[in-house]
């Protein structure tokens, strides 16, 4: 079996995996998603392939529809999933994140700030329709004309429903990484150290902290509201829970913590931060969505 289009083929995976781990926030299934869209490109007799003049634009319109299907089924699974369902965590910044350096027009959000956990979250409240045209139009600038082959809507109907997705970004500017990794540091030596009034002097009174571990590790199973409820928790994890040893990590292209014990990495915690205090904690303890980070 011989492939004209062998070479943009695969040079497409990186785009493809970075395209399905937004509208999914699942490495994994992100990862069978491009295996699912390759089986299918090569599945067509070779006399079709060789008829499709954009094989790339025929990947990202197959993968799209796969993550499409598997978001319209992912409400019931999500109900048999114990606990809170956060966004699988990415470790630093490696090849497959890596996009396109200019992103316009300014109002469309950029690559590395798409993959940031507080935002994978507010997309997972999104509707199916509605991730996969914003996705694909903020994010990777398709027209809304290629985003309606994905949808099977028009294009009027899509660019309404990118316009209802965009209204729940918060489009104002965050702090500097470098503003963030401050806090997310101070937070590591108050909870080493145990100072609680420290811990509370880092949290906004309104934080909300939350934890996944699907039921095979143990976490609290409902959101903790509060900046000294939240500080009560960790310090109750610190003088109850395994001796784990803290490691400063990027976590979803931010800073965040990593909690090791015994050379495996048991916890990773990521951060929203507004006006230099923590409004959002995630702590993702699900060892199916770690592995990448246990592989590295």
């Amino acid at each position: 079996m011989t492939d004209p289009h062998l070479r943009a083929v695969i040079s497409e995976r990186r785009q493809l995996i970075n395209l399905a781990y937004r509208l999914l926030g699942s490495l994994a299934e992100a990862e069978d998603v491009v295996q699912e869209t390759y089986a299918r490109w090569y599945t067509l007799p070779e006399a079709q392939r060789g008829k499709v003049e954009a094989p790339g634009a025929w990947l990202t319109t197959v993968a799209s529809r796969i993550c499409l299907d598997l978001l319209g089924s992912a409400r019931a699974r999500r109900e048999r999933y114990v606990g809170e369902w956060i966004p699988e965590p990415v470790p630093g910044r490696s090849e497959w994140l890596d996009g396109p350096d200019s992103v316009d027009p300014a109002d469309r959000v950029t690559l590395d700030e798409s993959i940031s956990m507080a935002f994978l979250v507010v997309l997972d409240s999104m509707t199916p329709a509605e991730r996969v045209a914003f996705v694909l139009h903020d994010v990777f600038r398709y027209s809304f004309a290629e985003v309606a082959e994905v949808v099977g809507r028009t294009p009027a109907a899509c660019r309404q429903l990118a316009s209802s997705a965009r209204r729940r970004i918060d489009t104002t500017r965050g702090p500097s990484s470098t503003e963030r990794a401050e806090v997310v540091r101070d937070f590591k030596r108050a909870w080493e150290t145990g100072d609680i009034e420290a811990l509370i002097g880092l949290l906004d009174p309104q934080a909300t902290a939350t934890a996944d571990g699907g039921g095979l590790a143990l976490a609290f199973l409902d959101p903790i509201h509060g900046s000294e409820e939240i500080a009560r928790a960790w310090m109750e994890i610190a003088a109850h829970g395994p001796a784990v040893t803290l490691l400063e990590r990027t976590v979803n292209g931010q800073p965040g913590l990593v909690a090791r014990f015994d050379d495996t990495i048991v916890t990773v915690y990521a951060f929203d931060i507004a006006d230099g205090r923590i409004t959002r904690i995630w702590a993702i303890r699900n060892p199916e969505k770690l592995q990448p980070w246990t592989a590295g």
